[in-house]
């Protein structure tokens, strides 16, 4: 299992790592959008500061997954994210939901294997 979970943080930093070089590098070329997925992208940058921010946060949180430095707490912040990513592509983009299950199941097996490290949070104080 700990294998498991060393090459399911690693592919998923990478992932959120080149979705953020790509982004703010402009590597590689937007696709044309159409339909429900390019009014809510274009909902998303019209605000101006959250792709940025996204990106951001998911460059800090990928380094630490491919590093392995602060794994449940990276694991606490992209679980919105993951699960943002997959309802998008559930409803909005089903051509990427193959990426989307893997980038939320991911997540959600990391969750389960820092388990122990939740528990302090889990408390009812």
């Amino acid at each position: 299992m700990r294998i498991a979970a060393i090459i399911v943080r690693v592919l998923m930093g990478l992932m959120f790592l080149f979705s953020a070089a790509v982004f703010f590098f402009k590597i590689i070329p937007v696709p044309e959008m159409t339909g429900p997925i390019k009014t809510f992208n274009e909902g998303l940058a019209a605000s101006g500061y959250f792709m940025p921010f996204l990106k951001g946060v998911e460059t800090i949180a990928g380094l630490a997954l491919i590093a392995g430095l602060f794994v449940p707490l990276a694991t606490v912040v992209l679980l919105p994210i993951t699960v943002n990513i997959f309802l998008v592509h559930l409803f909005l983009a089903p051509e990427g939901i193959p990426i989307a299950i893997f980038m939320f199941g991911g997540n959600l097996f990391l969750a389960y294997y820092y388990r122990k490290h939740y528990s302090s949070m889990l408390v009812m104080k």
